[in-house]
């Protein structure tokens, strides 16, 4: 296995503690998988299918595009679910200023429902984003499948709110992915709340932070990230922002740092460098460093595009992180920087023709594969030192993609938003091995683990699986 490989799965260790090594491969944890950089690096799901090839199909109550997040055989993924309950006037005043409404009725509505799921209503908001809020309550719901047979084991509402925002026509009010060790389940609702959860559904505890004000009401979507027993929240919007540090068993803050940021919608990534934890952050004005252990600020690199959706990449002793709105902005950053290295000697490389919108690229065996902004083109490049492997090329069949990109077993897989997903042989020419309808739109992006793959339309979420090897 190669270094950058071993380098990636030693920082998976780190974040999980409790994982030994040969463990590490047989998770997909969170939204970005083991690595954190969207790779399986031992899995070897299936390079080809078809819907009917599925190993099972499972429909989804409600609407969400969260990561599936595998552990063992359990699957965990977040819905929110419309009623047919709305929003009167009156009730409407008595909320104002409340997220999520009274502890103890939420309490009471909580509950755990056996049995599979079913159906689920239309996608929420207007053209756009900014229209008028929506005025049915809608449920926010935890859900774990059996990995095997794709059945539910249990739902959990952990919320019933109205929302106060409506949100692009292309979100969803369960846009984030939760994230789990093996002992308990994390899932930030954000506006409506973030929760703790044990493996069998049940509710450790809560934390309400109030309301996301999003920029031009797009709604919300980043996920919390773990770190050996802190869970950290990146709350970006148009008033006051921050990050937090919480104790992931109680929920008690450990540190609250400001951010002069707007809306963001970019999960941080936690890594250890000489000894010293960070924690990196997109940004539309800098990409920042955190100690992980006081939240001070480490460094900073300015020089983003707006709306900053990606994630961080990290291999070996750099942060690489792109945006894509409206222009196109990657940086590559020393992990050894301090203070504002915005366009010093201290970059190892930036580029200003390559960065996606909203799909975090894949770093593959040190290569990085990166959409356009959102569109069907790709680029790759050698991560360490930013040059063009693979120039700008037309993904046959895709026009638009949300999902993040993954890869394994030597592949790269991208899916487009009508479901089809594209498996490129990883290397220096552009090879498209095969290309796989799903015939149903998908904005999730896939998670891998095995010799499986799980990919989550708008209404199902499939198994495919590698019986070959």
């Amino acid at each position: 296995m190669k270094r950058h490989v071993m380098l990636s799965l030693v920082i998976f260790a780190l974040l999980v503690p409790n994982l030994l090594a040969d463990d590490v491969l047989k998770h997909w944890h969170q939204f970005r998988g083991p690595t954190g950089n969207g790779v399986a690096p031992e899995a070897k799901p299936p390079i080809k299918w078809s819907p009917a090839d599925a190993k099972w199909k499972t429909p989804i109550e409600g609407i969400g595009i969260s990561t599936p997040i595998i552990w063992g055989d359990k699957i965990f993924l977040l819905s929110a679910i419309q009623t047919d309950r709305v929003q009167d006037a009156a009730d409407a005043d008595s909320r104002q200023g409340d997220a999520g409404g009274d502890a103890e009725q939420r309490d009471q509505r909580r509950g755990r429902e056996r049995a599979g799921g079913g159906g689920g209503g239309g996608r929420q908001g207007g053209r756009g984003g900014g229209g008028a809020a929506p005025r049915n309550y809608h449920q926010f719901v935890v859900i774990c499948l059996d990995r095997n047979t794709g059945e539910q084991v249990w739902k959990t509402v952990v919320n019933e709110a109205v929302p106060h925002e409506s949100g692009h026509q292309t979100n969803t009010f369960a846009s984030g992915s939760p994230t789990t060790d093996g002992t308990h389940v994390w899932a930030s609702f954000n506006s409506f709340g973030v929760f703790c959860l044990d493996m069998e559904g049940n509710v450790k505890w809560e934390r309400q932070l109030g309301k996301m004000r999003t920029r031009a009401g797009f709604g919300e979507g980043a996920s919390p990230t773990l770190y050996n027993d802190t869970l950290i929240i990146n709350w970006d919007h148009e008033d006051d922002s921050f990050i937090e540090a919480m104790d992931a068993l109680t929920g008690e803050t450990k540190w609250k740092t400001a951010r002069q940021e707007a809306t963001t919608w970019s999960t941080p990534l936690v890594v250890e460098h000489a000894g010293r934890v960070q924690v990196i952050t997109n940004g539309s004005t800098r990409v920042r460093s955190y100690d992980f252990a006081t939240g001070e600020l480490i460094w900073e690199c300015g020089g983003q595009t707006g709306n900053p959706i990606p994630s961080p990449m990290v291999l070996d002793d750099m942060a690489i992180c792109m945006t894509g709105f409206r222009a196109q902005a990657a940086v590559a950053v020393p992990l050894d920087s301090q203070g504002d290295v915005t366009n010093s000697d201290k970059l190892i490389w930036s580029r200003k023709d390559i960065g996606a919108y909203v799909p975090t690229g894949v770093l593959y065996q040190g290569v990085i594969y990166a959409t356009k902004e959102s569109q069907g083109i790709l680029t790759s490049i050698d991560a360490k030192t930013g040059t063009t492997i693979i120039p700008q090329t037309r993904l046959p069949g895709i026009q638009t993609l949300y999902a993040s990109l993954v890869a394994a077993n030597g592949h790269v897989y991208v899916t487009g938003r009508d479901g089809t997903t594209l498996v490129i042989k990883h290397g220096d020419k552009f090879d498209v091995v095969s290309t796989n309808a799903l015939g149903e739109p998908v904005d999730a992006t896939p998670a891998i683990v095995d010799n499986q793959i799980f990919i989550r339309s708008h209404q199902h979420l499939y198994c495919f699986e590698n019986n070959e090897d």
